[in-house]
């Protein structure tokens, strides 16, 4: 895969999202604590199923990333290890992307969907996308905007993981995928 100009903001954009607690390394304990921020946001303590179901996805991510990126095996991924996890194919294809990111939309749908009517309203994506990704809420109601394509109010899993695959798929600066971070640095 080839990193153009345009994935090269993204990846450093997500790089950081994951990166949770902004020390230039992605470890395991970054996903711990976007879990825990998230689970916090929604009223959830730790023996809450869907809270267990979350870490237990998240950490499946994370293993995933690690296997895939982390070559000298130190346990944290620089950024220089997760762009050059995409030039060998980290991803592949979306179709094997939606593996991995499938089962965590509907784990995390499970945390932030409050009143429990499969989608996320307005409130709800704003308040997973701060807690999780530190979105500014501005940022997170422009969000919601763009993946609301019908205009109902609401975006679920399949709303979400497309905006994903564009994100790391797509070139398409006005797609939903590259503004699902809001807007690239």
């Amino acid at each position: 895969m080839k990193i153009t100009p345009f994935l090269d903001r993204r990846l450093s954009h997500r790089f950081s999202t994951y990166d949770t607690d902004q020390d230039g390394h992605v470890q395991r304990s970054d996903f711990e604590l976007a879990c825990t921020r998230l689970t916090s946001a929604f009223g959830l303590d730790a023996g809450d199923e869907r809270a267990k179901r979350l870490y237990e996805q998240l950490l499946g991510v994370w293993e995933h990333l690690a296997a895939m990126t982390d070559v000298n095996d130190d346990g944290q991924i620089s950024l220089a290890e997760y762009k050059s996890a995409f030039v060998r194919g980290l991803l592949g294809r979306p179709e094997a992307f939606d593996d991995v990111y499938v089962p965590y939309l509907d784990a995390l749908l499970a945390v932030a969907d409050h009143d429990g009517d499969g989608q996320l309203g307005l409130e709800e994506h704003v308040r997973w996308s701060q807690a999780m990704m530190d979105v500014s809420e501005a940022d997170a109601r422009a969000v919601h905007a763009r993946l609301d394509h019908d205009g109902d109010g609401l975006i679920g899993t399949e709303d979400l993981l497309a905006a994903w695959r564009g994100y790391y798929f797509s070139e398409d600066p006005d797609g939903p995928g590259a503004w699902l971070l809001g807007p690239l640095p």
